[in-house]
């Protein structure tokens, strides 16, 4: 178990206590409303912890108050973990970022692309372009997720089995070979879009380095950080820490308990997905955050270069082009996509006008469908988090707030 505790004082660290409550208030109003059981967060300013609030249940039902240790799903915040796991093994020399995924995942290698129809009738066309490894950290390969149900080619992974999440008793081969035979939305590296590149990666990851996701985490991420809470299961007496899903209801707005979303977390998984397998707190995360931010260290332990921090949290989309051009409007929990590039598993900011949120120049983020939420920036040297366990992430404007009532405390 992480210890969590403040480690300067708000006013010391350039940060209004007072503007400071208004992210606490903010949260817990919706705590009080109904429209989310629990919140847990954390700000920080070189390092050092200014602010921890936490707010609400982290069990209502069973009137468990959330603590600052409480357990999440990260859900898509594990695919920072995964972007740096990748790039560690790169540094290694274990890939270029140029090379055919096909060279080490065969079934990619004659992948097809959609071009037009169905259902029955959908057709499509060789791939031109293969699928490189800068496309799975980019999100531009052409992969999907069943559950945007925008596109046909979404509905095949639905009919496939995965939506939200796999068939019972897949593994991560089986998962990748049976998206290589459905065809791509687009040709590689000619849009953006929101889907599976990051749990193809995790695969990557364990062909090249021989080793199963889990270990290649713990051995170049969660143990050199100490992060003892950030794992793929849990033990059984860890349950009580854990904070209970809960769902939106779309007719009220409020807060309804959602168990069927979770699983068993305390079984390991068949499929350890890259893409939204993880477990963690928020300290834990918080440290995560703070090696980034440190450019790839932190307490003694050098898990990237400062190069390769500064270069995947970059906008890599050609052309130096952004979110709201060259994406597929994906991504229903931002109030836009104009203004945001994206690097290899960060959304980073281009223009904070176009954003339409403050914000400054190369500030990176990412959420996740459970409306956990994260930046960095380093222009003031900021980190916040917010936890909460509420789907979908469109629910509620979370994202913008956390930002907005961040960046209004910061005062020198």
């Amino acid at each position: 178990m992480s210890e969590i505790k403040i480690e300067i004082d708000a006013a010391e660290a350039g940060l209004d206590p007072d503007r400071l409550r208004r992210f606490d208030d903010y949260l817990d109003g919706l705590v009080e409303a109904g429209r989310m059981p629990g919140w847990v967060g954390i700000i920080a300013r070189d390092g050092k912890i200014a602010h921890i609030g936490t707010g609400g249940h982290r069990d209502r039902e069973a009137g468990l108050a959330m603590e600052a240790d409480s357990l999440f799903r990260s859900w898509s915040l594990t695919k920072p973990f995964t972007s740096v796991a990748a790039l560690a093994l790169y540094e290694d020399g274990a890939f270029g970022l140029n090379d055919p995924v096909a060279d080490y995942i065969p079934s990619l290698r004659d992948v097809r692309v959609y071009t037009r129809g169905g259902g029955a009738n959908l057709e499509s066309r060789p791939a031109r372009e293969p699928i490189r490894i800068w496309h799975l950290l980019t999100h531009t390969a052409g992969f999907t997720y069943g559950f945007h149900h925008s596109h046909p080619v979404d509905e095949l992974y639905v009919q496939r089995g995965f939506e939200w999440s796999a068939p019972p008793g897949i593994d991560l081969a089986t998962a990748v070979d049976t998206w290589a035979s459905l065809p791509l939305l687009f040709e590689p590296g000619t849009a953006w879009n929101y889907g599976v590149s990051t749990d193809v990666l995790g695969r990557l990851i364990e062909v090249v380095s021989g080793k199963s996701l889990d270990t290649v985490f713990a051995e170049r991420i969660t143990q050199p950080l100490g992060l003892h809470d950030t794992k793929f299961w849990i033990e059984p007496e860890e349950t009580q820490r854990l904070a209970a899903i809960y769902m939106a209801d779309p007719a009220t707005g409020l807060a309804v308990r959602n168990d069927a979303m979770g699983g068993d977390p305390t079984q390991r998984p068949t499929w350890l997905s890259g893409s939204a397998g993880l477990l963690t707190t928020a300290a834990d995360f918080h440290t995560f955050l703070q090696m980034l931010l440190a450019g790839g260290t932190w307490n003694g332990a050098r898990v990237l270069s400062p190069a390769t921090v500064r270069y995947m949290t970059t906008n890599q989309l050609p052309g130096g082009a952004d979110l709201g051009s060259f994406g597929r409007p994906v991504l229903p929990a931002l109030t836009t996509m104009a203004g945001l590039g994206f690097g290899f598993g960060f959304m980073t900011v281009l223009d904070p006008a176009a954003s339409k949120v403050i914000a400054n120049p190369g500030e990176f983020s990412w959420y996740s469908a459970t409306s956990t939420y994260f930046f960095v920036d380093p222009v003031t040297r900021i980190t916040a988090l917010a936890f909460p366990q509420l789907f979908p992430s469109k629910a509620l404007p979370l994202f913008s707030r956390l930002r907005q009532l961040v960046h209004a405390a910061v005062i020198e």
